[in-house]
């Protein structure tokens, strides 16, 4: 597809939302009207107000034109005429109308703080176009992530781990992970050092006098490590930060085929009180499709330890438009998991990354239409179960530009994955591809520490990282 853009500075949004309605086509953004192309879009600022878009979509031709109330809002119109275009010439209306950015619940509480709940709603649905179902949907996730907001202050910090190595890797994954038969000769040196920067940054917490509120590990599969390992690394946590005003500690534990009664006693020893036992889908031959290597029955199995170890605080994951997966045996892996009892579900859209094997490989993958029949069946469930949605992000290249939602029983939100996606406060990070991000307490700015992303790079290259690290005490010492 050729996007034409012609006399503006809108490119990223409209590129965006020609990729909601074409999602496997590559947009090569040209600023001319020389190439030709059998789908093509023009967008246009024809002076200080006026936007023009116009397509030629398979020999068909259209065009619309729209005077903007002033220059602030030229972007928007020029969205919503290209929306009205693609949806026209696809017959798709996609459910989150024109917004294509990450964190529709953070946009819906700047609107309440700026505008209040009622004049908030209506701009979601006649500004944006959103639909009234998903304007519900972050006006409820936007209340309950305020009460959780409300938890955090100017000395409050996350602690995030990042344990980049998983047993084998996903075929949707995109994350920098690395199958543990091929990296399984770094982890002994990764553990050693990652408990020196575990150590070096309480150091710098504990001298900022900074309350540590909750600690994540991700990855990758945190449990690919060993049971000592595990341990080994908690233990320095414990040993390290001052963990008298914690409110939660999350292990993700999500591959069936990396999990002992041996792990889950070794974590639950040492304080970890809530757990992620990711199935992604209840149907076998999914599994075998998406490069799971374990089944439906280790998934039930692993569960079952948890409990008995001991966990009362679980999350599982399942991911909708899966390779192979149908709106019935999607039905069936919502229903099996509401009948398992967790505290938690997390419902994924499939989301179409670059560098995934289901993109490179050329997979067929569901389209947003069925994605979206998928979510509203989960949804009505989840409701009918009694969880809450407390919890919503969006990826780029999500089927349908459709949603992440965080789904739980009363009580038992995940306080760090709404502290990390509402940037309400920082989250000092460690680990091979961690991004430790500071948050200025009393403004929005935010600046970024980027770790190495290879294990090889994190192990050979410690002490530049280290001299990275000293700008946390440099951030803080300007603001105050």
């Amino acid at each position: 597809m050729i996007l034409r853009v012609l006399n503006h500075k809108f490119h990223y949004e409209m590129e965006n939302l020609c990729r909601v309605f074409y999602p496997y086509e590559k947009i090569k953004v040209v600023h001319d009207n020389e190439e030709e192309d059998e789908l093509c879009v023009i967008t246009e600022l024809a002076d200080e107000y006026t936007v023009r878009v116009g397509a030629n979509i398979n020999g068909i031709a259209y065009a619309l034109e729209k005077t903007a109330a002033d220059a602030d809002d030229c972007e928007r119109e020029m969205a919503i005429l290209l929306f009205d275009i693609l949806s026209k010439a696809t017959g798709y209306v996609p459910k989150w109308g024109i917004l294509t950015g990450v964190r529709p619940s953070k946009l819906m509480n700047a609107l309440i703080d700026e505008m209040g709940e009622e004049e908030a709603v209506k701009y979601f649905t006649e500004k944006l176009l959103v639909s009234e179902a998903k304007t519900h949907l972050a006006l409820s996730v936007a209340k309950t992530e305020a009460e959780i907001m409300s938890l955090s202050d100017e000395k409050s910090f996350s602690l995030y781990v990042s344990i980049p190595f998983c047993p084998s890797r996903c075929n949707y994954c995109s994350f920098v992970s690395h199958s543990i038969a091929q990296a399984k000769k770094l982890l002994p040196e990764y553990v050693d050092k990652l408990c020196e920067e575990i150590r070096m940054t309480a150091e710098v917490a504990n001298e900022l006098d900074l309350r540590l509120e909750s600690i994540y590990w991700g990855g990758g599969t945190p449990t690919t490590l060993s049971a000592e390992q595990l341990e080994r690394i908690c233990n320095v946590i414990n040993e390290s930060f001052d963990m008298s005003q914690l409110r939660e500690y999350t292990i993700e534990a999500g591959r069936a085929d990396t999990v002992t009664p041996d792990k889950f006693k070794a974590i639950k020893a040492a304080g970890v009180g809530r757990i992620s036992i990711n199935p992604q889908t209840f149907n076998d031959d999914v599994l075998v499709s998406i490069g799971r290597k374990h089944t439906v029955a280790d998934v039930e199995r692993a569960f079952s330890q948890a409990r008995e170890a001991g966990f009362d605080n679980i999350n599982m994951d399942l991911i909708a438009g899966l390779t192979d997966d149908t709106f019935d045996s999607f039905c069936n892996s919502v229903d099996r998991a509401i009948s398992m009892n967790p505290e938690n579900i997390t419902l994924h859209t499939l989301a179409l990354k670059r560098s995934s094997n289901i993109v490179t490989g050329g997979v067929d993958v569901e389209s947003g239409e069925t994605a979206n029949r998928m979510l509203e069946y989960a949804q009505k469930q989840f409701l009918s179960a009694g969880y809450i949605p407390y919890y919503m992000y969006r990826q780029s290249r999500s089927l349908g530009n459709l949603e992440n939602v965080g789904w739980c029983k009363p009580g038992y939100e995940c306080l760090y994955n709404v502290f990390m996606m509402e940037e309400c406060h920082t989250v000092l990070a460690v680990g091979a591809g961690a991004v430790t991000k500071l948050k200025d307490p009393f403004s929005r700015n935010i600046e970024r520490i980027f770790n190495f992303k290879y294990p090889y790079e994190y192990n050979s290259r410690f002490d530049t990282l280290v001299e990275r690290k000293n700008t946390i005490k440099e951030f803080y010492e300007k603001i105050y």
